[in-house]
Parts: structure tokens; sequence; C-alpha cells
């Protein structure tokens, strides 16, 4: 199994920016696909989890800003970032939930310029 982000880069901040997240090598859905993020100095944090029932969970500081949605192909997911924080600047990683383990993505940066 193997996941594929994209998307990141540099944005003012106010402006938006889109994460997709695509999985490869699995055949069956997976539970839950979620995006973390991990800033300089700072623990790896959950930003949005979205559930194969559809129940999506937010972090509280992005819920209102950001959307975790499902891509057009079975298993990806789409993160939409709106009104972008320079808080918001970390690398972001993808990551599903198998049916009996966790897979990872390389991450993907986001820098928010103020």
């Amino acid at each position: 199994v193997q996941l594929q982000a994209s998307g990141g880069g540099l944005v003012q901040a106010g402006g938006s920016l889109r994460l997709s997240c695509a999985a490869s090598g699995v055949v069956f859905s997976f539970n839950a696909m979620a995006w973390f993020r991990q800033a300089p100095g700072k623990q790896r944090e959950l930003v949005a989890r979205l559930f194969k029932s559809g129940v999506a969970e937010y972090a509280d500081s992005v819920r209102g800003r950001f959307t975790i949605s499902r891509g057009d192909a079975r298993n990806t997911r789409i993160l939409q970032m709106n009104n972008v924080k320079p808080d918001d600047t970390a690398v972001y990683y993808c990551q599903a939930d198998g049916l009996t383990q966790a897979f990872w993505g390389p991450g993907t940066q986001v820098t928010v310029s103020s």
C-alpha cells in the first residue's frame, strides 16, 4: 500500500490550498483516511479525518476553514484549506486506517506567508 500526497506549496495568509491523497496497491476501502501535520519543534497532530461512514472530524484550530472530502477515485481524500494562517505552516501527512494497521504517506510541505 502506498499513499501519495500532492498539492503542498507556498501560499499567502488568507489564501487557499488544496491537498490530495491517493492510495494505491489496496483492494479494500479504508475505514478512515486523515491528514496530520507537524510543525517544526511540535508534535504531529490530527488535522482532519473522514470515516468511510461519511463522518468527518476536525482539529479545533482548522474547523470552519478546512474541509476534508472524498476524491473521485476510491481511497482518495481531498483537504481543502481556506483562509490559511501562518500557524498552518507544517509538513502535512496523509494517513489511512487499514484493516489491521495504519499507513502513512510521505509529507508535503505547506508554508503560509504573512
